[in-house]
């Protein structure tokens, strides 16, 4: 097997993110609201694969960026900046790269999104899938072809999905299930797909679909099931002030990913996942949210809490010995785009 193969890849639709924060109360219409914080950069797809790449991961991810200033912004900041392998990636001519507004408001927030589909479909991408230690995939009613291609490789599929807006929840998206390690929805989802009332129910009933089962809960934290070991796990959320949630969810994913292939017991792979979401809402945005192994070791060197110096003492092995720099948080204004010289390229690989 190639050692130097991609420990993760990644495929789907990007978006440059605005968030708006401190707002007091949610916005009514006919009401300016103004806020006390705000923060830009890349979203959507951007949440995984900035979070993998701060946890030193190597992270390849095929998505579409439009040949506008949030395309080129976004670009910037995955290759130069957080160092993600763009080879799979494209950029379409006059295609406007979706733009985000989130509007952050207590635990939650509110989305308005201008943009369309891209030119580019995951398959087109993806085409034959190089071979990958772990894919982060969004499960959709359709299912996407590279995902069999890439199980097949022998790449370790991480699965999530996400709410359903016809409220019908198929169980014939569970059959998907079958090429994937491990599947990763939120509560309200996995009872949902499994026709349960609660986490654990709808737990033992993944459980049996997927070898690692993770039903992730909010400020309650998680529970997960491995088959291939026999373990059981539950875990609680840290107590944090929540600034922004947007991403939290993918960074839990990633803070999986690499607790996973470290070979980490199950517990410890939750705990430490649980801590990189807890970490990251208290920063704007969802991609440059993600704290990476920087942000673990400080939070760790400044730990006094007995309890939690207890449950998270296993990250006085964990850590590296090099955490890496400070990682950089979401800008409240993006720098000045670059002067462009020449026509751009359609259908050009970044």
């Amino acid at each position: 097997m190639d050692d130097n193969r991609p420990d993760v890849l990644l495929t789907g639709l990007l978006f440059y993110d605005l968030v708006l924060t401190e707002l007091g109360k949610p916005p009514t219409p006919g009401e300016e609201i103004w806020t006390g914080g705000m923060g830009c950069g890349p979203g959507g797809i951007a949440n995984l694969a900035v979070a993998a790449s701060r946890f030193g991961l190597r992270t390849s991810l095929a998505t579409v960026f439009g040949d506008d200033f949030y395309g080129e912004y976004c670009r910037d900041i995955l290759c130069d900046q957080e160092h993600v392998d763009l080879s799979l990636s494209r950029i379409a001519d006059r295609w406007p790269t979706p733009v985000t507004v989130s509007l952050a408001h207590g635990d939650d927030r509110a989305l308005v999104t201008h943009g369309s589909q891209p030119p580019y479909s995951q398959d087109a991408l993806m085409g034959d899938p190089p071979e990958a230690r772990t894919a982060l995939v969004h499960l959709e009613a359709e299912p996407r072809e590279w995902i069999a291609k890439a199980a097949a490789n022998g790449t370790h599929i991480y699965a999530d999905v996400g709410w359903d807006p016809t409220q019908r929840w198929s169980r014939d998206l569970l059959d998907q299930l079958a090429l994937c390690h491990a599947f990763l929805p939120n509560e309200a989802e996995a009872m949902a797909y499994t026709r349960t009332d609660s986490a654990r129910a709808a737990l033992g009933t993944l459980a049996e679909l997927v070898p690692v089962a993770v039903v992730t809960r909010g400020g309650a934290g998680a529970l997960a099931v491995d088959q291939h070991t026999g373990e059981y796990a539950e875990v609680p959320a840290l107590a944090v002030d929540v600034l922004d949630a947007t991403g939290a969810g993918d960074v839990f994913g990633a803070g999986f990913v690499a607790a996973s292939l470290g070979g980490w017991p199950l517990e410890q792979r939750l705990r430490f996942a649980v801590l990189a979401a807890g970490l990251s809402v208290g920063h704007h945005g969802g991609a440059l949210a993600a704290p990476g192994w920087y942000g673990v070791d400080r939070w760790w060197r400044a730990l006094t809490d007995p309890g939690l110096r207890l449950a998270y003492g296993f990250l006085a092995d964990r850590l590296p010995a090099d955490p890496g720099p400070p990682v950089r948080y979401a800008p409240v204004t993006p720098p000045a785009p670059r002067t462009l010289v020449g026509p751009r390229a359609g259908d050009q690989r970044y």
